[in-house]
């Protein structure tokens, strides 16, 4: 005869790793699509690479004040809305003003199967400490 309790302690095992294993794959593709990169790696993405689609995910208000030359401003607000406009043939850095927002999209972009998704980590404001260009007012 089986001992419930051994039972439901095989279940609940079997159960908490299927959850865990599942959990693990739902992670692993943002993981492998998008990747953290320094100011100074994505100035050289950008001067290596004139392909790469440079996204700014911050505010309206934020992009008049300070932003790089050639950014396309996708709020994260607008960014699902838009997300057509994002291309999938190039690789894509995306920045925001410390990195926090940007990530969340890159690790989206990443999900949704674009391949090569960088964040900036430090976002404009490390940019800008590094003494990197900047554009300042309305385009």
């Amino acid at each position: 005869m089986k001992n419930p309790i051994k039972e439901a302690k095989k279940f609940m095992y079997r159960r908490s790793l299927f959850i865990f294993v599942l959990v693990f794959l739902s992670v692993l593709p943002a993981a492998a699509g998008s990747r953290n990169i320094s100011a100074a790696e994505s100035r050289a993405l950008l001067q290596e690479n004139g392909r790469t689609f440079l996204l700014d995910v911050r505010s309206p208000e934020e992009y008049l004040q300070v932003r790089i030359e050639g950014a396309r401003l996708i709020p994260i607000d607008q960014f699902l809305r838009r997300l057509s406009e994002v291309p999938g043939d190039r690789p894509i850095l995306v920045y925001c003003a410390v990195g926090s927002r940007s990530s969340q999209v890159a690790a989206y972009l990443a999900r949704q199967g674009y391949s090569e998704v960088y964040n900036m980590e430090g976002g404009i404001w490390g940019w800008q400490l590094r003494g990197f260009p900047v554009l300042k007012g309305g385009p």
